[in-house]
Parts: C-alpha cells; structure tokens; sequence
C-alpha cells in the first residue's frame, strides 16, 4: 500500500472523492511548508479546521493570510516547490492565477480587494481542483499556533490560533456578501465552535469588521455583536442553508435540529476570551 492508498484508507469508500480532495489539500501543505511559506504566512479557515480540529465536514479551499502586509506578494515562487511535491507522489499540476471578477460577482462577493486567486489543477485518476486564497493585507489582533500534520508525512503548519480562526468565521457570518444563496457551511462551523466552548476573540473580530468597513462604530462589544448576530439570526433561510452544507456532510440528519431558534439558543452558549469581557 503506498502513502496515498494509505491516506485514503481513512474514509469509507463513499466518501472517495471528498478524501480525495483532502489528500491533495494535505499534499499541497506540504509542498508549502517545505518551501518556507510558513515563514510568512499562516493557514485559517475552514478546511484549516476540518484538517487540525476535526471539524466534521468537509471543506474545498486553501486560506492562507500573510503575518504582515506585502504589496505585490505572489505566491508565484511556491510554485516548483507545489509541483515536486505532488510529484513525489504521482500527481502532475498545473497552477494558475485566477484574474478576479467583478465585486458582485459571487465568486468575489467576500474577497477583499488584496486577497490573491490561484487554481491548482491536479491531474491523476480524475481532475482535481482547488482552489487557494492568500490574503495579502491581513487585519491585525490575531495569534498563531503550530499545528503537527502527519500525512503524507510528519510536518508543522503555522496556523490561526481558534478563537482567531472562530473570530474570521463570525465575520464571515455577518457580512458575507451573497445575495441570494445562504453559506450554510458558516452556520455549521458557527455550531461546532459553540459546542466546543471556543472563546470568540472579540477584538480581532473588531478589527476585522472594521478593515472590511463593516464596522464603524466604537468598541465593539458583546451586546453590540450579540445584537448583529442576533439580527442576522432572524433573517436566516434554514432551508438553504442545510441544502449548503448536506453535500460536505457524513450525516446531514444531524441538521435536522436546526431552526432560528436553535441558532439563538446557541447564541445564548457563546464565549469570549478573556481579554474581550
């Protein structure tokens, strides 16, 4: 059995082309960590807590944000270091980077103005997409942790410490930019957080908000989100949004519980960080 029959023998065979795609997720982190990517950035998002927390769904794209703003970054120079990796392992790639469409466009609706696109195709039994996003003026406030990945072999990734990566979520939760789809995806994840007790790092929330011009007021605070969250709560299309996320999921019955209700009894469970009370 070689390494990547090993990888893929973690997940029930009906599950093959989403295993598939996390395999060349977790390959891709490789080719980039032996690059020296880490070294300027970090990886957040969703698929960084399906791979180092478990996240129980499964998620399609790579986020990573620079540790500081770089004008003119370009992930370009990683490029060699991506092919030989997948290389290694009997894949050939081919990566592009990805022209941005129009703000209203809903491939675009929630990428800021510096975030960079890139399509890395995968070519083996079947093609392969994924698609990267590195954001090249990230927000401040946020902390980073190393996070041990043991597949395809063992390696460190410098990562969103949780309640940063929760802190993105939530923002993501208030202000995504889709007009008439519901991220249904963002509420899950928003539930797994509850559920775990992950303390929400208000602050860096803040200043997110407050660089994507979402936020202009004082301090934001608990009652202040409490009252947005709440708000977008109320509005909330249940029915679309487990139509989202039942595709990236092993048993869609568990969201069947789901309601306005339910998700404003979650609200009630959510906590902050210490330094945010």
């Amino acid at each position: 059995m070689n390494v990547i029959e090993q990888m893929l023998a973690r997940y029930p065979a009906e599950e093959r082309r989403h295993a598939m795609r996390e395999v060349m997720q977790e390959i891709a982190l490789a080719g980039l960590q032996r690059a020296g990517f880490f070294d300027r950035a970090a990886f957040y998002g969703g698929t960084c807590l399906r791979i180092f927390h478990g996240l129980p769904r499964f998620s399609e794209d790579l986020d990573f944000s620079l540790l500081k703003s770089e004008d003119g970054f370009s992930l370009k120079p990683y490029f060699r270091a991506l092919s030989e990796e997948f290389a290694a392992f009997g894949f050939e790639v081919q990566i592009t980077q990805r022209e941005k469409a129009a703000p209203s466009a809903v491939v675009s609706a929630f990428l800021k103005e510096n975030t960079s696109i890139y399509d890395v195709q995968v070519a083996g039994q079947r093609l392969l997409k994924i698609k990267f996003e590195v954001d090249t003026d990230p927000p401040g406030g946020f902390a980073t942790e190393e996070k041990l990945l043991v597949q395809p072999y063992s390696f460190y990734v410098k990562c969103y410490a949780l309640p940063d990566l929760y802190a993105g979520k939530v923002h993501a939760l208030l202000f995504r930019r889709w007009k008439s789809r519901v991220k249904g995806r963002d509420w899950f994840d928003f539930e797994w957080y509850v559920r775990h007790a992950t303390p929400l790092n208000l602050k860096h929330l803040e200043i997110r908000a407050r660089q994507s011009g979402d936020w202009q007021g004082g301090v934001l605070d608990q009652t202040g989100f409490r009252d947005m969250l709440e708000a977008r709560i109320q509005t909330l299309d249940i029915d679309a949004a487990r139509l989202d996320v039942q595709p990236f999921l092993r048993t869609p019955a568990q969201l069947d519980i789901w309601s306005r209700e339910y998700f404003l009894d979650l609200l009630d469970r959510v906590v902050f960080c210490e330094a945010t009370r």
